[in-house]
């Protein structure tokens, strides 16, 4: 999974293999769409660079790099 860098309007687009999975305004959002590809909620780690390569800023970058 890819979260791209903050855009200026708000929310980070998400990808996997290049397929977009909309828009994430906070961790909360990545964890939903890792959930939704049947992760345990409970042992997503969002410092997991093996699951998740953070561009632009880790999880705690909001819009507008924030």
């Amino acid at each position: 999974m890819v979260v791209h860098p903050p855009s200026p309007t708000g929310g980070r687009r998400v990808t996997v293999d290049a397929q977009i999975l909309g828009l994430a305004y906070g961790p909360r959002d990545v964890v939903e769409f890792l959930r939704r590809a049947d992760l345990d909620e409970d042992a997503i780690d969002l410092d997991d660079q093996r699951l998740i390569e953070w561009r632009g800023g880790g999880p705690d970058v909001g819009p507008q790099g924030q």
